[in-house]
């Protein structure tokens, strides 16, 4: 799926999603609280972004914002080993090389089973969105 493609399936999947676009990046929220999005799309590289390459024409990062246990049961728990991931790889399912620790995981280009996986990825990151939202405004 490429960029595009990836960016209308999310903004017509799931209800109640905001997106801002800044630095390259598209930010997808739930709802109009625009503190922590859900995911984000990154489309080129900038100073914040050297690690995947994205001036590769058709390479884009898709960043999913997933819970602990959905990490965890990815990656294990403790301490994620940057050194074992090429941040520069297609279609990989990969801990975010900037914020692994707030549980988000990252992929560029995903495609074939990985984009079934990713779909049920960003499923349960808006539902986590949601669920905060609907919290912090009861």
């Amino acid at each position: 799926m490429d960029e595009q493609a990836m960016a209308e399936y999310i903004s017509a999947s799931f209800q109640n999603v905001e997106t801002l676009d800044s630095m390259g990046y598209k930010f997808y929220f739930y709802g109009d609280d625009h503190r922590l999005p859900f995911a984000t799309i990154a489309c080129n590289g900038n100073e914040y972004e050297q690690a995947s390459k994205l001036e590769r024409p058709g390479t884009y990062r898709l960043n999913i914002g997933v819970s602990k246990w959905t990490f965890r049961d990815l990656f294990g728990a403790g301490e994620v080993s940057l050194e074992d991931y090429d941040f520069a790889e297609l279609n990989r399912l990969m801990p975010h090389p900037d914020y692994w620790k707030q549980f988000f995981v990252c992929i560029l280009s995903p495609e074939g089973e990985n984009q079934t996986t990713v779909e049920s990825l960003l499923a349960e990151a808006h539902d986590l969105s949601e669920k905060r939202y609907k919290k912090l405004h009861s």
